[in-house]
């Protein structure tokens, strides 16, 4: 397929949890490139960035599977992920995962296209009105890898201040980490639970519909709790808001 004169066209890293469990995040994040005139492709073969293997303390399996979505990603799109987790695998811990091998040379060149989509849509594109409405209130918590690493969060913040009819609820605690960190979650639980007792008594006080936070592994965490809780209040991901999907899954 070739590109027409002018448009830009990027390749979409879907991350392995959207793919296997929210399919609906990597169809908005699709509609709302495609939205901005953005052509997206989405390349067979990719699986994983490697971080649940590489956190774990396995270089070697991550290195293979790591190694892998450097093949598939080769060329000069620029990547984009609906996750700051999975984004910062890649422009922070590919460097150095691959620092004295082959693919330290094509690692360096994904590191300098790869964008989490909140980044690319205001700081690549210019975009922060992407046509979106919702009636009801919305909080937005930032996700750890996102914040810490990457400095996003003003983008997020960017983009849910043009969403028509939407009233913007200061979140307590926004910045404090949910508690999940994939493995933590399993090998620390009882820290885990603690932390999110923390986010949670933070969401309750703020008393938003939503809940609206750019990594799906968060959303999951404090959706969790939320419906333990036998709370009204929601977690979605920041694509479905912006794609105005947040009503079209329970």
């Amino acid at each position: 397929m070739t590109t027409k004169p002018g448009r830009r066209r990027v390749t979409l890293f879907v991350t392995c949890i959207v793919d296997q469990v929210y399919p609906g995040i990597g169809q908005a994040t699709v509609a709302l490139l495609e939205a901005q005139g953005v052509e997206v492709h989405v390349p067979r073969g990719l699986t994983c960035c490697g971080q649940m293997a590489f956190n774990a303390g396995f270089r070697d399996e991550a290195y293979a599977v790591a190694g892998r979505s450097i093949e598939v990603l080769r060329g000069g799109d620029d990547v984009v992920l609906p996750s700051g987790s999975c984004a910062t695998m890649i422009r922070h811990l590919y460097p150095e995962l691959f620092q004295r091998s082959p693919y330290a040379t094509p690692a360096a060149d994904l590191v300098a296209r790869t964008y989490e989509i909140s980044e690319y849509l205001v700081d690549v594109l210019g975009v922060t009105d992407v046509g979106a409405s919702y009636h009801g209130s919305l909080a937005y918590h930032d996700a750890c890898h996102g914040l810490r690493f990457l400095g996003l969060g003003r983008q997020a913040r960017a983009l849910l201040a043009h969403v028509a009819n939407a009233e913007i609820k200061p979140l307590p605690g926004h910045d404090q980490c949910c508690g999940f960190g994939g493995l933590f979650a399993v090998k620390q639980h009882a820290i885990s639970e603690a932390m999110l007792d923390r986010k949670l008594a933070g969401i309750v006080e703020a008393q938003a519909d939503i809940i609206v936070t750019g990594d799906a592994s968060c959303m999951t965490q404090i959706g969790g709790g939320l419906s333990r809780l036998g709370r009204t209040t929601k977690a979605r991901h920041l694509v479905e808001v912006l794609a105005n999907r947040v009503d079209r899954r329970p």
